[in-house]
């Protein structure tokens, strides 16, 4: 048997991947983070499939559940928000699988900054405004941050920033990143991206507290921080230039060509 890792996206359930959906379909278990996790993509598990909610459930439960599939010779589908590789708390799982000596496999999948972009129809990475995108979080209650990825070291590089798991702590982004991004920089928060709730405030680093605590927003929440929310003086990318060589695009050549005939 095998064990799935799978990304199930951001919130939408037409955003996890075909390979994704078509493992849930076939695998008779399928233990997915309810609080998360879209009800319709477990509904897809099979006909008399055991499926579970592992949202109150310890990490030796979870395993445990994966014992018992691997001793019945039945695949898991471990369905997962966003993209595994994310925030995931999948290393551990895979750590005690490893100890166990049951195989498993990961699918990738949309991870919430990808969603929110999307709905949003802005591109992260914009010609000389931005070209670095930084995915990290706060030191909160659960686990601190290592001491080089506190966000007065991060800021420094004025990068577009996806900061999860952290809207309960913006008294303290404001004040680490205002020196280096200015209290009038863009900020996006959004509130369960591609969910049918979702919703996107558009605010700056100054303003990004007040609204926040207008709309009652206390989780599940991402906060997009950069100049590219707010920027469309940008020059046009080289990738589409007519006057740009690339390897698929030869210009020299083609001007040359126009010349002789």
């Amino acid at each position: 048997m095998t064990v799935y890792f799978i990304g199930a996206g951001p919130g939408a359930p037409d955003l996890i991947t075909v390979r994704g959906l078509k493992l849930i379909e076939r695998c008779p278990v399928c233990l997915y983070a309810g609080s998360l996790v879209p009800e319709e993509i477990v509904k897809a598990a099979p006909e008399g499939a055991l499926v579970r909610d592992t949202a109150p459930m310890h990490l030796d439960e979870i395993i445990g559940e994966m014992e018992k599939a691997h001793a019945a010779g039945q695949d898991v589908a471990r369905v997962h928000s966003g993209d595994p590789a994310i925030y995931g708390a999948v290393a551990e799982q895979m750590r005690r699988l490893d100890r166990l000596g049951i195989g498993y496999e990961v699918v990738p999948g949309v991870p919430a900054f990808a969603g929110a972009a999307a709905r949003l129809a802005t591109e992260l990475t914009l010609p000389e405004i931005a070209q670095t995108v930084i995915i990290t979080r706060t030191g909160m209650k659960a686990s601190s941050m290592p001491e080089f990825e506190q966000l007065e070291i991060l800021g420094q590089s004025r990068a577009t920033l996806a900061i999860h798991l952290s809207i309960r702590n913006l008294d303290y982004i404001k004040r680490a990143l205002e020196p280096y991004y200015g209290a009038d920089c863009p900020v996006v928060i959004a509130y369960r991206a591609t969910w049918p709730d979702e919703l996107y405030i558009r605010t700056t680093l100054e303003g990004m507290k007040e609204e926040v605590r207008a709309h009652k927003i206390t989780r599940t929440a991402l906060i997009l921080v950069g100049k590219v929310f707010g920027e469309v003086n940008f020059r046009d990318s080289d990738l589409y230039n007519a006057d740009y060589s690339h390897v698929l695009r030869n210009v020299g050549k083609k001007k040359a060509k126009a010349k002789a005939v």
